[in-house]
This record gives structure tokens, sequence and C-alpha cells, in this order.
């Protein structure tokens, strides 16, 4: 029986795939690098990220395949490995990289490290399939200790308006087109089924935990200096992230696609369903 490769196996999306793709019997191994902490199902063989390793390849027909690197330099040998055993890689592609356009002309780094992998997949030889989603709704859970802490979400660009996506889904299209013909050499944008506004996300996430949230915009200044301050947040992304965020606002609004029920079968997830699963991470009761 052929089996499935998922890199990052304990990624918000590849967790997922693999989960999904072992509930349906296939024969899964997932790399991780701590295999005895992944918590994956049983029947999934997980092992380290190392793909020179013996076995690490054996039978492996399709590849799902993340970026978690802050570089495109680890790509070639990753994708050299691939191409030698694989037939099919589907990857979830990020930072916005814009289909078509060369590396050096993406817009930001993170689209850069994310096209030159892209490019080089196409030129493997081998099949592919890219999945570029839109903004995750776990990123919520940046609000999270403000929504714990009170009623106010603190933050610029309120009236940014995104088309936040369940990471289930982008995992439900991955597996569809890990393990169904027909999506080869294909690209599909994913999104969500809504247009929501930061402000409105969060006005939904108080409605599905059961609090009246609201936000309060702050001046780039104060939210340069909110970031500053959070141990969590690193500096050194801080500018790129506003500049980003300012980027957005000034382009036309997003659009929802139909790519998530059109090859799933099933309507997109809406984030106040996401949010009513994820209450407890807001300080709310589990639904």
């Amino acid at each position: 029986m052929s089996t499935y490769l998922v890199f990052g196996a304990t990624g918000n999306v590849s967790r997922r795939v693999a989960e999904r793709l072992a509930w349906s019997g296939a024969a899964v191994r997932a790399t991780s690098r701590t295999p005895e902490g992944a918590k994956l199902p049983r029947s999934v063989e997980v092992i380290t990220p190392d793909l020179d390793a013996p076995g690490a390849l054996d039978d492996v027909d399709a590849a799902f395949l993340m970026w978690p690197f802050h570089s495109a330099e680890p790509a070639r040998p990753i994708v050299d490995a691939l191409k030698r055993r694989v037939r099919h890689v589907v990857f979830m592609t990020g930072g916005g990289a814009l289909p078509g356009v060369a590396p050096k002309e993406q817009p930001n780094p993170v689209a850069r490290w994310h096209a030159t992998v892209e490019r080089l997949i196409e030129q493997s030889g081998m099949e592919w399939t890219v999945l570029s989603p839109s903004t995750f709704m776990t990123n919520t859970l940046w609000w999270s200790d403000q929504i714990k802490a009170g009623d106010i979400v603190r933050g610029s660009f309120g009236s940014l308006a995104m088309t936040p996506i369940h990471e289930d889904d982008i995992a439900a299209v991955a597996v569809h087109a890990l393990t169904e013909p027909g999506h080869e050499g294909r690209r599909y944008t994913l999104t969500g089924p809504e247009v929501l506004p930061q402000a409105e996300q969060v006005r939904l996430i108080g409605e599905a935990i059961g609090r009246p949230l609201r936000w309060q915009e702050l001046t780039l200044e104060q939210e340069r200096a909110r970031l500053l301050a959070d141990p969590d947040f690193p500096d050194g992304f801080v500018e790129e992230l506003l500049a980003g965020y300012a980027k957005m606002a000034a382009a036309p609004l997003p659009e929802v696609t139909s790519a998530i029920p059109d090859i799933t079968g099933a309507p997109a997830t809406t984030l106040s369903a996401w949010a009513a699963e994820h209450a407890a991470n807001f300080g709310g009761e589990q639904r």
C-alpha cells in the first residue's frame, strides 16, 4: 500500500492532514523534530525530518509539505530527496506569495521563501499541487490573553478585512489533493466563507464565548510599542508586520473563493463555529 508523508505533523494544518489520512485507513508517515511527543494516531509512523535516513521515503507515493523554515536555503536538498522517490507533492505556500511572480520580485521575505520552494517543486519533475490559504483562524489566538483579561482587544488596523480560514478545511483539501486524481498542476486559493475586518472577528469571538467583546483602535505608534513590549513577539518582525498590514489595508477587499466546497463537497467553516470549538482558549466554556 502506498504511504503518505506529512511534514511538520505537529503543526496546525499538518497534524490534521496526518489525522485525516490515518482515520481514512491510509498508511501515514509523519515528520517531527520530537517524534516521542507528537501525539498522533497510533497508526501514524512518526520519524525525524531526516529524509536521508534509512526507510524515510520507502513506499512514499505522495507528500504534504509546509515550510517551517525562515529561509529557502534548505529547500533544494529536501526537494532533491523527494524527487528521487515521490510522485506527487502537495505544497502549502504562504506569505502572500504571488503566482507566476519570480521569487526575487515577491512582496516580502516570507513570500520569497515560499515562491522559491514552489519553483523548485514545479521544476523537479514531480507532480505538484499548491495550496494558497488565507489567514488562519488560529491566528486569532494572538488576542487570547487580552480577551481573558477583559472585554477589549487593542490593536491597529481594526478595519483590515480578511477571509479567515479553518485549518481543518485546509487539511481536508490537502487530503483530497493527495488521494484523488485531477489535482496535479493546480494552484488553489483557499479562503474562509466570509470577509471579516479584524474588529468584526473580535465581536464574533465574543458572541461565541458569550461575552460582549469590542475592538479598541491604537495608533501605529501605540501598536508598535505594544508589540515591542510583547516578550512572545519577535522584535525583528514588528515593522514587517505593520508594513504588511498597511499594504493589505490599502488593497482591494479580498474575495471569497469556492475552492473548499468545490473540492471537499462541504461548506467552509465560519469563524463563529471555529471560535465555539476553541472557546476555552479565550477563557470561555467549550461548546
